[in-house]
């Protein structure tokens, strides 16, 4: 029997995904109960890693205040911001190489 999908809304960026509820419990078991999409997933587990390693818990708190943050504000500044950001990842990334 085919397990029905569902259609959940990420707690993070508010993206709708279509999942079953096997894959929605082992999401939530990843991250603390909180339904997180694929692609804000991948980003607290790339936050998670780094060479400064956060824990899981810090890491999903992080995301969700920088797509909080990018929710408030308007295209062009979301684009602008997430420039700023880059840049600074760079600098800081050749910084300790």
């Amino acid at each position: 029997m085919e397990e029905v999908a569902v259609t959940m809304s990420c707690e993070s960026c508010g993206m709708e995904e279509e999942c079953t509820g096997k894959y929605i419990g082992g999401v939530r078991a990843c991250f603390g109960g909180r339904w997180l999409c694929g692609l804000c997933s991948e980003a607290v587990k790339y936050e998670a890693g780094k060479s400064s390693p956060r824990s899981v818990e810090e890491a999903v708190r992080a995301h969700m205040t920088f797509c909080r943050m990018l929710k408030r504000r308007g295209p062009a500044e979301r684009v602008a911001e997430g420039m700023c950001q880059m840049l600074r990842r760079r600098a800081s990334s050749s910084s300790t190489s």
